[in-house]
């Protein structure tokens, strides 16, 4: 795999609501193959969701159980390539040293957000950091209405927003985790 030094994932706590408070938010069935599938077309190490909610990790664990080996696995197997990705934590301490166990280091923080940080850094930048590949990489992605300022100006780096014309910025986390892989790993570049 090309990318097998960076994996994505998507936090569902701590996220924040409208009115700014930390909520854990809702799985969707969509997102498990919505970001799966470009993060096995990018060749990305791994797709983390992180929900500490039990009743939600039986659903996925039951998802990834259906399209790695289940009736899913054989009737589309592309889509069994992507769920075996996939992987479900209860917090993102957990998943950090889950991938310390597998790759013997911690992984350096990518946080995405749509609002813009001092700290920012272009996409053109993260792209060399990350060619160079010297070390491991999370991409986190929020839900809801974003992570807290407090774990985004905690990660390493901070992706620029993704910016339309206008000022709606409002993309579901399986759109921007879309735009964002693209930016970072096609190798068709504008």
């Amino acid at each position: 795999m090309h990318n097998d030094h960076v994996y994505i994932s998507v936090v569902h706590y701590p996220a924040l609501n409208k009115e700014k408070k930390w909520v854990c938010t809702s799985f969707t069935t969509l997102d498990f193959h919505d970001i799966a599938r470009p993060a096995r077309t990018y060749e990305l190490a791994g797709y983390y969701i992180v929900q500490p909610l039990e009743a939600q990790q039986f659903v996925i664990k039951e998802q990834i159980k259906y399209w790695t080996e289940g009736f899913g696995a054989s009737f589309n197997p592309k889509r069994s390539m992507a769920g075996s990705l996939v992987k479900v934590v209860s917090s993102i301490t957990e998943m950090l040293e889950k991938i310390k166990e597998e790759k013997g280091k911690y992984p350096k923080l990518i946080a995405t957000s749509a609002k813009k940080y001092p700290q920012t850094v272009s996409y053109s930048q993260m792209r060399e950091i990350l060619n160079k590949k010297d070390d491991v990489y999370l991409i986190l992605l929020g839900t809801g209405w974003g992570m807290p300022p407090e774990l985004v100006e905690s990660c390493d780096y901070i992706l620029e927003p993704i910016l339309g014309p206008g000022d709606y910025n409002h993309l579901s986390v399986r759109n921007a985790a879309a735009i964002i892989l693209d930016r970072l790993f096609s190798i068709n570049r504008c």
